[in-house]
């Protein structure tokens, strides 16, 4: 699996005149993007977790880009006047821990491309195209094994080329090494393409080969000619071919599973590879600590993932944590916390149930005084009741329930990933989330993260639970990498580049993004004359419980399906003695979606005579 990519961008770009005196070439705007801010896009959508930019004329561009997108790294090459490419790259090199993918950053191009290097079992691969008649043509010979040994702009030294050279390619670690030796070993080749280079390693013990896509959508921009074709001839074609690949936008207002990315969806599209190999137990040990990392400190925490639902992991937590002689306090203001409760009755915990108002407050002092009543080992509680939107005051709660010597085990499902949290500060021991809510993955993976010197206490207890025990799957993942069961594989890798995504945006970032859509559906629902079921200051921002409106015509299955006919799934209530529908702000969605479904919600209220 590739994790890095390096863009070489030290270069003038004389050729572009003026336009570039005071700004790099990657900046010049396609359709209102950068170039290479549009590349650092297509990585990311490719799962690369960091991007390396050498920079070097006007390098302050590309710090700017870095502090917008931070898994980007600049090194600056501040010899960027009298070298070339591999010069750019010399200065990357340190920071290069395996194979990577590098890019040129004058360039528009065809996602595709990253997904053939990607795919391609060989380990140094360097993207070719056909005859592209850009009149600033790379020419590629490859011998007939198919690597490469010969690169120059002269056709009459290339007669019958195996390719143009694109400008993106796959390297191996040990083949960059070899090209940093090479590039070292003579002060004559400061100069030096990195083409060239990778030529050299290529024809001494490190095959380059050539992987021609005959007609590829791409061309690197030089100059204003060059630009006017991008425009005008390639440019359009890009935008065609990737919007073949584009899937049906549905945007999911229920609680869960939520709407999900075209890259996390395409992440799922693998070579088939069995659980058991060393690459995929790396691949489900950075998993696990990406998800340890968005609520937690990994030094403290770990994540002991499942192939399951949040109820599996629900259950892992319930059944795991309670001591073989201890007592739960469970807190019941929703279907959620109702729903720890039984699960504890499934395995005969004994346990007292602390029930509260589901779209209310937590009477704090009345809690406080059941903690202090009895002696509780271990007390459990939901973060955002997911039934009415009703966000719980972790922040009294746990602490105080640590101050009665409790072990705090929480189902955090519909709060994780879309807001900050931090569990050391909360006073969290365990939390139940998922792969498929704010996290953005697709449904499949449970999890439980744990606090290490709690569960370490669980070492000699007996194991009320097979499958779902915490200490046996957190032992053996430890030991092996691997879950005792077989895992979800594809899930796995939709859920690596969902935690990538979540980092680009950040948690808090996503936040303020689910708050925009909660304050346009708040302001709509002001407007139409619906009231909520929570009050507003108690509310989440995920999940808005409406009630319904006082008239015979409402009917929530004529709602669903006018919503449902223009791309918006939602949900019905869950509270028996209450009726209400749900709106949640989960997952890939947008306040411009938001919008347009008020609108939508509008035109259904207006029908039935409420507005």
């Amino acid at each position: 699996m590739i994790r890095q990519a390096v863009i070489v961008a030290g270069g003038l770009g004389s050729r572009f005149g003026n336009r570039t005196k005071e700004m790099p070439k990657g900046f010049i705007e396609i359709d209102g993007v950068p170039m290479v801010e549009r590349s650092v896009q297509k990585l990311i959508a490719a799962g690369i977790e960091e991007i390396i930019i050498g920079t070097g004329h006007c390098s302050e561009y590309y710090d700017e880009l870095a502090k917008k997108y931070h898994i980007i790294k600049t090194v600056r090459n501040d010899n960027y006047a009298n070298t070339s490419s591999m010069g750019t790259l010399a200065v990357c090199a340190p920071l290069i821990k395996g194979d990577f993918i590098l890019l040129e950053s004058d360039l528009i191009y065809d996602s595709v491309g990253l997904k053939v290097l990607q795919n391609d079992e060989r380990a140094n691969v360097i993207l070719a195209s056909g005859k592209s008649n850009s009149h600033d043509e790379v020419y590629l010979a490859a011998n007939e094994d198919g690597f490469l040994n010969e690169v120059s702009k002269d056709k009459s030294i290339i007669p019958n080329p195996a390719g143009e050279l694109v400008g993106i390619t796959k390297i191996s670690k040990s083949c960059l090494d070899k090209m940093m030796a090479y590039y070292n070993s003579d002060s004559s080749l400061i100069k030096i393409d990195y083409e060239n280079v990778l030529k050299h390693v290529s024809l001494n013990g490190e095959p380059v080969y050539v992987h021609k896509v005959e007609y590829y959508a791409w061309t690197e921009i030089d100059d204003e000619n060059m630009l006017d074709r991008a425009l005008t001839q390639i440019w359009p074609r890009i935008v065609e071919n990737e919007s073949l690949q584009a899937i049906r936008r549905e945007v999911l207002l229920n609680p869960g599973p939520s709407t999900t990315t075209d890259s996390v969806k395409y992440a799922q599209v693998v070579a088939d590879i069995c659980p058991r190999e060393l690459e995929f137990g790396k691949l489900m040990e950075d998993v696990a600590e990406g998800l340890t990392e968005v609520c937690a400190d990994p030094k403290n925490y770990i994540s002991v993932m499942f192939g399951c639902s949040g109820t599996g992991a629900d259950e892992a937590m319930v059944s795991s944590c309670v001591p073989p002689d201890g007592k739960l306090l469970v807190v019941d203001n929703g279907s959620y916390g109702a729903r720890l409760a039984k699960i504890a009755s499934v395995y005969n915990i004994d346990m007292d149930v602390f029930k509260s108002s589901t779209y209310e407050p937590i009477d704090i002092k009345a809690l406080e005084e059941q903690m202090k009543s009895k002696k509780y080992t271990t007390f459990a509680i939901v973060y955002h009741e997911t039934t009415t939107g009703l966000l719980n005051d972790l922040a009294t709660i746990c602490p105080m329930a640590k101050k009665y010597g409790m072990t705090t085990i929480c189902d955090i499902v519909s709060a994780y990933g879309g807001m900050p949290i931090d569990l050391g500060s909360l006073g969290i021991d365990f939390a139940t989330s998922t792969s498929n809510k704010h996290i953005g993955g697709m449904a499949g993976v449970g999890f439980v993260v744990c606090k290490k010197s709690e569960l370490l206490k669980q070492k000699d207890w007996p194991m009320r639970n097979y499958y779902l025990n915490l200490y046996d799957q957190y032992k053996y993942f430890l030991e092996t990498k691997q879950t005792r069961f077989t895992p979800p594989v594809q899930t796995f890798y939709a859920l690596r580049q969902a935690i990538i995504e979540t980092k680009v945006e950040t948690v808090e970032k996503r936040f303020e993004r689910f708050t925009a859509c909660w304050e346009i559906l708040v302001k709509a629902l002001d407007e139409i004359g619906l009231k909520m079921l929570v009050d507003r200051k108690y509310q989440s921002h995920f999940i808005t419980a409406i009630l319904i409106p006082e008239t015979p015509k409402y009917n929530f299955n004529a709602l669903h399906d006018y919503a449902k006919s223009f791309g918006f799934t939602i949900y019905p209530g869950k509270l028996g003695n209450i009726d209400t529908f749900r709106i949640a702000n989960m997952g890939d969605i947008k306040p411009e979606e938001m919008t347009h479904f008020t609108c939508v919600l509008r035109d259904y209220m207006h029908s039935i005579g409420v507005c």
